[in-house]
């Protein structure tokens, strides 16, 4: 299938002022585009990426199955809902609610990847075309996960598959989440997401075009610009610890529209929950020590969600 060049990245003026972005066309100097990845993932923690391989079609299929989902009644979004009780994350949430400090926000969670974690009770029916959809997608982002994290791993001195054997190779799970933000009239009382940092290996998102995410780097916030056609990659907690600190989880958060709808599609590429997580050991020599305890990913979330020390 052919891809649709991006016709259009950002004028200079804004490139100065938004988080790096990263032109994964040039195929013929990989090197510098690895340079890129490990240079926006040291500094910042954080950038798009754009002509990412990705059909602009699917995009925009995805966003429709997306929208269809959150516009039907409450009783057939309920047909998916997380069970009372379950320590699992899968299913429909809701919370819009006016109460000062929490999220205003519905979100659809399940697993995409591997096979053999999929529930399907999971996956709405309707629209009907939103497996088709999610299963096309979830190869084309598993392709660019691979290939970030192969540029990661090599900006670490190591083989390219060493990120993703770190994560758990064949076992590594990749989670959509599907976030909506009606427009609020209370703006100034709720909240998107809370400031936060990704307690996965690496977050591929894709958005509407109403701006929201924001993330905190050199003791201020500011806004993530949208730029169209782009994805944006955010770096985790469990790449920050397989890479001894070299690579930056970033601290963001999302925010809402009074008057606009917001959308997201994240895809969490998140480690095997038995799989430690803690520094590389080649990335450990005598005269650089570990800066992370080995944790398992369970225990490590487990932790890390109670707010429990780590280290």
């Amino acid at each position: 299938m052919e891809i649709e060049r991006d016709q259009h990245i950002s004028p200079p003026s804004l490139l100065a002022q938004t988080i790096p972005i990263i032109d994964l066309s040039n195929l013929d100097d990989e090197e510098l585009v690895a340079r890129a990845v490990v240079q926006a993932s040291e500094e910042w923690g954080i950038f798009h990426v754009v002509n990412h391989g990705i059909p602009l079609d699917l995009i925009r299929r995805l966003k429709e199955v997306g929208t269809q989902f959150f516009e039907l009644p409450e009783t057939e979004k309920k047909a998916v809902a997380k069970q009372d009780g379950s320590k699992d994350f899968e299913g429909y949430t809701t919370n819009l609610k006016y109460v000062e400090g929490e999220v205003w926000t519905e979100n659809l969670f399940h697993r995409i990847w591997p096979p053999s974690c999929i529930n399907f009770n999971y996956w709405p029916k309707n629209p009907p075309q939103y497996r088709e959809v999610l299963e096309e997608y979830t190869e084309d982002i598993k392709n660019l996960s691979e290939r970030i994290l192969g540029y990661l791993s090599e900006g670490l001195g190591l083989p390219r598959e060493a990120l993703i054997q770190g994560l758990g190779g064949e076992s590594i799970e990749y989670v959509m989440r599907m976030n909506n933000y009606p427009p609020d009239p209370k703006p100034d009382l709720t909240l998107g997401v809370p400031e936060h940092t990704d307690i996965i290996g690496i977050t591929i998102i894709i958005t509407n075009e109403v701006p929201g995410l924001q993330i905190f780097k050199d003791d201020r916030w500011f806004d993530v610009h949208y730029i169209p056609s782009a994805i944006t990659v955010n770096i985790g907690d469990q790449i920050m610890r397989l890479s001894n600190g070299k690579y930056k989880n970033v601290l963001h958060r999302a925010i809402v529209d009074k008057e606009k709808q917001r959308m997201s599609w994240p895809v969490f590429v998140d480690a095997n929950p038995d799989v430690v997580i803690g520094p590389l050991p080649e990335l450990i020599t005598g005269d650089i020590p570990s800066k992370f305890k080995p944790i398992t990913c369970k225990d490590f979330k487990y932790r890390r969600l109670l707010k429990l020390p780590i280290e």
